[in-house]
C-alpha cells in the first residue's frame, strides 16, 4: 500500500472521517471549475454527457456518483422523465445542500444522499445507468478499485456505466482552469483498466471535446452473474 492510499482529506488539506481522497467543500469553487472547463457551455457539455454517450431513455433508474452542486443530476432527470428516477451521491454536505438547492428551483426530483463512493448506500442491482464525471481522479487507486466495484454491484445485467475524467495531469495543463484544477488525472487506458477489473465491459471511449476530458461507456455483460 501506498502512502496515497493511506491519506483521508478534504481538498484543503481538512480531515473527512471515512473518506479516502480529495473532497471537495466549496461549492461556489466547483461550479466556477466547471465553468472554466467548458467556456461558460455547461449546458451543452451536460447534454452531450447525457445525450450522446450515456444514452439516457425515459424511465431509467440513474445514479450520479460524485454528483457536486447536482447540475449533472438534474439534467439527467429531465432526460429519464416522470417515471425514471434519478439518485446523486456525494461526500460533501455543502455540494448536496447547493444540489438541494438548484433541484427546488428547477422543480426537480432528484433524491441526494451523502455517502462516499466506496460504500454506495444502494443493494445490488438498482440502476440502469451510473456516471461520474470529474471525480475519479479525486480518489487514490485502491479506492478507485473500491469505488468501480460498487458502481458494478448497483448496476443491473446489461447496465451502463460512463466515466468522464482529466487526461492530462496538472502540470500539463496550461491556462486558467491549470490555476484551479490541482488534483490529478487518469489515462483513458487505466480508466478502460479500472472498470474490466470490476467486471465491466468496455463499448466506447474517446475524447468528449471539452479540453482533456475523456470519457469511457461501459456494460455490465447480460449474462453476468
Amino acid at each position: 500500500m501506498t502512502k496515497e492510499d493511506d491519506v483521508t482529506k478534504t481538498a484543503d488539506g481538512n480531515v473527512t472521517p471515512g473518506t479516502i481522497g480529495a473532497v471537495l467543500h466549496s461549492a461556489a469553487r466547483y461550479d466556477l471549475q466547471v465553468w472554466l472547463l467548458t467556456l461558460g457551455r455547461e449546458r451543452v457539455f451536460r447534454e452531450k454527457i447525457l445525450r450522446l454517450v450515456a444514452r439516457l431513455q425515459p424511465g431509467e433508474a440513474v445514479l450520479d456518483v460524485g454528483c457536486g452542486t447536482g447540475t449533472l443530476a438534474i439534467a439527467a432527470k429531465e432526460h429519464v422523465g416522470p417515471t425514471g428516477t434519478v439518485y446523486g451521491i456525494d461526500a460533501s454536505p455543502e455540494m448536496l445542500a447547493r444540489a438541494e438547492k438548484k433541484a427546488r428551483k428547477a422543480g426537480v426530483e432528484v433524491v441526494l444522499k451523502n455517502a462516499i463512493a466506496q460504500a454506495l448506500p444502494f443493494p445490488d442491482a438498482q440502476f440502469d445507468v451510473v456516471l461520474t464525471t470529474i471525480m475519479l481522479h479525486h480518489l487514490p487507486r485502491k479506492a478507485r478499485q473500491q469505488c468501480a466495484a460498487e458502481m458494478r454491484r448497483v448496476l443491473k445485467l446489461g447496465g451502463r456505466l460512463l466515466a468522464v475524467d482529466f487526461g492530462l495531469a496538472a502540470r500539463e495543463q496550461k491556462g486558467l482552469l491549470a490555476h484551479f484544477h490541482r488534483h490529478g488525472s487518469v489515462k483513458l487506458p487505466d480508466i478502460i483498466g479500472l472498470l474490466s477489473e470490476a467486471g465491466l465491459s468496455s463499448v466506447e471511449s474517446g475524447a468528449v471535446g471539452f479540453r482533456d476530458l475523456q470519457f469511457v461507456l461501459a456494460k455490465v455483460p447480460c449474462c453476468a452473474r
